[in-house]
């Protein structure tokens, strides 16, 4: 059933969270940070997950977004491929707002069958195993279990999106016309967002994301009964070129999926 997997995961992305929140205390907000920020706090994240990882299961592969030692010795071609973002939403981790995660996740056979996504600054995790639902633990209160919203259309829906410039109008804003709008960094936040019941909507519209960016978040919202596609409404596809994804990324608490996936031509870019 993938106790040791899960278990794994958790204890992975709890000590690199232990480690990302030191450096967070000290850190000196960065009120303008790039959107493609690494700092060294990633890499060292990233090491200590690789570590915990390879050492219970050697034989399975590594995908990460850092150029790290740990990960150059893994072996490739395996059926199991781990995939880490140490640190999803590095530009709020530096400007200090707390919309940064952990990210970690298992892929069988191209399926994801275990996520985690940890907020280090507000002591949430959300996780998940295939069939096993999806739940959340918190410091300080019992654990729950996550269930999708219960929004039926898009008017009396609630998006979650990236900050967008004051002023401005996001392209997933004006193709859904959401009753509500959540704007938060991190990608593993807006996928457990969904899956929490927070937010019924997120569309990733970047060209170019990679498999890191949503594989952990991919699976709690589907354990909490959402959906998660590509834009044309087909499984999303892990492991391509570069690990990367072209189609866009659409999840949502299947209520509206339908609904959504006719609002995204021209979405994506």
């Amino acid at each position: 059933m993938r106790e040791k997997e899960l278990a794994t995961a958790l204890l992975a992305a709890s000590e690199a969270g232990k480690h990302i929140l030191s450096a967070y205390r000290d850190l000196d907000p960065m009120q303008n940070a790039p959107a493609d920020l690494t700092t060294e706090t990633d890499k060292q994240s990233q090491e200590i997950i690789l570590k915990i990882l390879r050492d219970a299961f050697p034989e399975d592969s590594l995908c990460a977004e850092e150029n790290t030692p740990t990960l150059a010795l893994g072996p490739k071609g395996s059926k199991r491929t781990w995939v880490v973002d140490p640190i999803d939403g590095t530009r709020g981790f530096a400007m200090k707002n707390g919309e940064f995660s952990v990210m970690v996740a298992l892929l069988e056979n191209g399926q994801v069958t275990v996520g985690v996504v940890l907020e280090p600054a507000s002591g949430k995790t959300t996780y998940a195993a295939r069939g096993q639902g999806c739940k959340l633990a918190q410091l300080g209160a019992s654990e729950t279990v996550c269930l999708v919203g219960k929004a039926s259309a898009l008017k009396t829906s609630t998006l979650v999106q990236s900050h967008a410039k004051p002023g401005a109008v996001s392209k997933a804003e004006q193709a859904f016309q959401p009753e509500k709008i959540l704007q938060v960094y991190s990608a593993g936040l807006k996928l457990a967002m969904v899956a929490r019941g927070e937010a019924d909507l997120y569309a990733n519209n970047y060209l170019g994301f990679h498999d890191w960016d949503i594989c952990a978040g991919h699976i709690l919202v589907e354990e909490a009964g959402g959906l998660v596609t590509t834009f044309d409404g087909t499984p999303i596809s892990y492991g391509g070129v570069g690990f990367k994804q072209t189609r866009g990324m659409l999840a949502s608490n299947l209520l509206v999926h339908t609904e959504a996936l006719e609002k995204t031509q021209g979405l994506l870019g």
